[in-house]
């Protein structure tokens, strides 16, 4: 490598271009939360667990990666004061990911004696919620560096988060073959060594660039591209028996398509160099301009019982101002009923096909696609929003009403226990919880204001986690023990109908709440935040 081309290569590593690709390697390793299946019944026997006591570790799983509030907040407090913050929030989860799973690890391989379940939940818990301050860091610096492309870099970087477990279902397929213990070790260092190499590279570049959305667009294609890969190989996969050098050819197709992402930063920041429209360092949309201002009080004019609620749309209000406002919990109401019972629906599915006759080589193919419906609709809800509301002005709440409707009607399907029913039903569930995780994050940084996001935003997201808890215990679990026939298995459609139909009644009230945050903050996104976009576009 010439001095000139080692020099453009430390140009790109610095620039938000760098940052974007860093951030999504580190999401690439992140997911080892969705491996759960792979080493949970090698938990289960080393500790001599029960399956209602694994439910417990399964549950401080969802608890740590959801409640990320202390993240936000150090996030935020360290974004105020310097561009390396994400830095330390990277640390601090490798860290936590390295220690619950090296514990983990230790007690299944015998270095520690069979641990009380109270001390495997804390494990669990400690590994998860060092993947929520990766996931804060990745997503909030995503949207600080293209804030007016949010939704679609969030559906970026939410979307790789949903792919990779599949990822490492690939390398443990290839690497790791029935040996869970070992992919347990592995899950220790991967992620943390990988995080610590690429953490430097993500940093919030306050600067605006020509031709970001085409160059945005790449990377959702390139997305897309990987995700389709996936598919076929986990549908092959499921079909044929792959000889090891195979899997081996599939590994490194993979791994040439994820390093290809460094190619459209290169072209991304040879087309933009020099071309910035702010310097580093100076403020993007920290600070409402005089003309937002002028656009906000005319908002605030159109409509004397929009009046209170116009006053904060926008503003960077902290987390205790957010609080107190009403859309925080008609947000937090759609994301508990959303969230809530897609999770339940995806912690059952190998019940569910159980009840209805489904073997478990379907069930299990269902499981390793749900990762790719899940992309789907992280990736796409972003990308679709963003584009009405660039090319027609729709407020992005609109599409929270459109895809929990849809999540009612997977539940129906799944209600059903049609033949293929709960293919087409996971299908659309899938989708339509992965556009939550897009959607959500996006509407949080347009109405509270990107100043303390990492916060706000993780503050909503326990409402995942509580409507998981209500949904999966209160009503799943007790309505199927109540059908089961011996105590314990039950069989047939009855198992689990009238549980769907309350979650789709779920799904109906989440979208009733998100329409009326549509309703009040329509004006402002019409007035303010289109307006914002068309002038510096």
């Amino acid at each position: 490598m010439t001095r000139m081309e080692f020099t453009k290569l430390n140009f790109l590593l610095n620039s938000k271009w760098g940052s974007t690709v860093a951030s999504i390697w580190i999401q690439c390793t992140s997911g080892s939360l969705y491996t759960f299946s792979i080493y949970s019944q090698t938990i289960k026997s080393t500790q001599r667990y029960d399956q209602s006591t694994l439910e417990f570790v399964s549950v401080s799983k969802d608890i740590g990666v959801n409640v990320g509030v202390l993240s936000g907040l150090l996030y935020d407090f360290l974004a105020r004061r310097t561009t390396t913050g994400p830095w330390l929030l990277h640390l601090l989860g490798s860290a936590q990911c390295f220690l619950g799973y090296f514990l983990m690890w230790a007690a299944v391989a015998g270095l520690l004696p069979p641990v009380p379940l109270p001390v495997m939940c804390l494990f669990m818990f400690v590994a998860a919620h060092g993947q929520s301050f990766f996931n804060t860091s990745n997503v909030v610096t995503g949207v600080r560096n293209f804030p007016n492309n949010s939704g679609t870099i969030v559906g970026i970087i939410k979307g790789f988060l949903g792919l990779s477990g599949a990822i490492l279902i690939q390398m443990y397929g290839t690497i790791f073959n029935n040996k869970p213990m070992s992919y347990l070790l592995t899950l220790a260092l991967l992620p943390p060594i990988n995080t610590l190499l690429l953490m430097w590279f993500v940093r919030i570049h306050n600067t605006q660039e020509a031709e970001e959305r085409k160059y945005l667009n790449m990377f959702s294609s390139m997305a897309l591209v990987v995700a389709a890969y996936l598919m076929v190989v986990i549908i092959l996969e499921n079909i044929f028996s792959l000889q090891s050098w195979v899997r081996i050819f599939i590994f490194v197709v993979l791994m040439v398509l994820l390093a290809s992402l460094l190619c459209i930063a290169f072209e991304a920041h040879e087309k933009n160099s020099g071309r910035s429209f702010l310097d580093e360092g100076s403020p993007l949309i920290v600070e409402p301009s005089p003309e937002d201002t002028t656009e906000k009080e005319d908002a605030r004019k159109d409509s004397f019982n929009n009046q209170r609620t116009n006053l904060q749309l926008g503003e960077n209000l902290n987390l205790f101002q957010a609080v107190k406002t009403v859309n925080f919990w008609v947000l937090f109401v759609s994301v508990a009923c959303g969230m809530g019972s897609g999770l339940a629906t995806v912690n059952n599915l190998g019940q569910i096909g159980e009840s209805l006759g489904y073997t478990s080589h379907e069930t299990g193919s269902l499981v390793s696609l749900w990762s790719i419906w899940n992309f789907l609709g992280r990736f796409g809800a972003g990308y679709v929003s963003d584009y009405y509301l660039h090319t027609r002005g729709w407020a992005r709440p609109l599409f929270m009403v459109i895809t929990l409707l849809i999540m009612s009607i997977g539940h129906v399907v799944i209600a059903s226990g049609l033949p293929g029913a709960l293919y087409a039903g996971s299908i659309l569930v899938g989708i339509c919880y992965g556009s939550q995780w897009s959607l959500m994050p996006t509407i949080t940084s347009e109405i509270f204001g990107v100043g303390n996001m990492g916060s706000i935003f993780n503050t909503i997201t326990i409402a995942s986690p509580v409507g998981s808890y209500i949904f999966s215990v209160r009503v799943v679990g007790y309505i199927y023990d109540k059908e089961a026939w011996d105590g314990n298995t039950c069989i047939g459609t009855h198992c689990f109908m009238f549980s769907f139909l309350i979650m789709a009644s779920a799904a109906i009230l989440g979208s009733l709440s998100a329409l009326g945050l549509f309703f009040r903050t329509k004006n402002f996104y019409g007035q303010v935040i289109l307006r914002r976009i068309q002038n510096i576009q």
